[in-house]
């Protein structure tokens, strides 16, 4: 089958497309004919070596996010799961592949009627939108500052907080991204590259700040983010895209009596993980969540993909199309 390989770390050159054995079930497992791949942001930082989270030892298929349809079940799986669409996580490894292994256990079969590409969409980034919204609870009137409004959790959680009632700031880097922001239906863009945005922010809540901000950058804007929440409030860190996570003295939070949510409390367990994005694609079948999916790519473009990503020029969700 054709596959991506990274064999060492590196730019978005060391992903060089190639050949791998085809997949063969193990007991409890079965193969997927992958019809799409979802790319996170921290993946590209797996490909360069610089991801705050442990990094895999090469040469390996990377891709962790994938959907299609069962081709083949092994030993002690039920032989019905065979023709199902599915999404599911790999653990990190074999998804850039046209085929992959998988656990049974973990699959999430797909709701009739919903895109096999949105399901994807939605399988890592649905998740962790909805378990942060679940967590914040923003209630009607809110102000919400959601970071990187225009990626593939923000606008997600663009939608969420607009459906609770609450009142968005939405921040992105390029005109591009805040346009597709206010298109969702943003109150407020700002662009967290230029200076004074959060003095923009602050005078668009009338001097008070906002009840709720999501967190996906860190470094200096979620640092600044934080120091936008109103006494009271949440600050729901879930990312790192800027190269760190947010760093705030657990003091501050204690005095301003600012809840922290992270994105470990909320994806404390593979069921819980897998409860969430079973949830995040119910709520698309039924048309209350949509996915923005800006670009695809071939498999053997993944490289590109990457570039696009790293470069801030892609919106939304990127997928890989074997």
């Amino acid at each position: 089958m054709k596959a991506v390989w990274l064999r060492e770390f590196g730019g978005p050159e060391v992903l060089v497309p190639g050949e791998a054995p085809d997949p063969e079930p193990g007991p409890g497992q079965v193969v997927i004919q992958v019809a799409a791949i979802g790319i996170p942001f921290v993946e590209t930082q797996v490909r360069s070596g610089s991801a705050p989270v442990p990094l895999p030892v090469p040469p390996i298929i990377p891709g962790n996010g994938v959907g299609g349809t069962v081709i083949a079940v092994g030993p002690e799986v039920d032989p019905a799961l065979a023709g199902r669409r599915v999404v599911t996580s790999l653990g990190g490894s074999g998804g850039y592949a046209e085929k992959a292994v998988a656990e049974a256990a973990g699959l999430i079969p797909v709701p009739d009627g919903l895109d096999l590409n949105d399901a994807v969409a939605l399988l890592a980034d649905g998740r962790t939108a909805l378990g942060l919204h679940r967590s914040a609870e923003p209630r009607p009137g809110e102000w919400v500052l959601v970071e990187s409004a225009a990626g593939g959790v923000g606008t997600l959680l663009v939608q969420l907080a607009l459906g609770a009632g609450a009142q968005v700031i939405a921040t992105a880097s390029s005109r591009r991204k805040l346009d597709l922001a206010a298109k969702l239906g943003a109150h407020v863009t700002l662009d967290y590259t230029e200076p004074g945005w959060d003095d923009e922010a602050r005078r668009a809540t009338g001097g008070a700040g906002v009840q709720v901000a999501y967190d996906g950058v860190g470094g200096e804007i979620g640092r600044t983010s934080f120091d936008l929440v109103s006494p009271g409030g949440r600050f729901l860190m879930f990312g790192a895209a800027g190269g760190s996570f947010t760093d705030v003295p657990s003091a501050e939070f204690f005095r301003r009596g600012v809840d922290l949510i992270t994105g470990r409390r909320l994806l404390s367990s593979p069921p819980a993980m897998r409860e969430l994005a079973a949830d995040a694609l119910a709520e698309a079948a039924a048309g209350r969540l949509s996915p923005v999916i800006g670009q695809t790519y071939p498999l053997a473009r993944a490289a590109e993909a990457h570039a696009a990503i790293e470069a801030r020029t892609a919106l939304g969700k990127t997928l890989l199309i074997p």
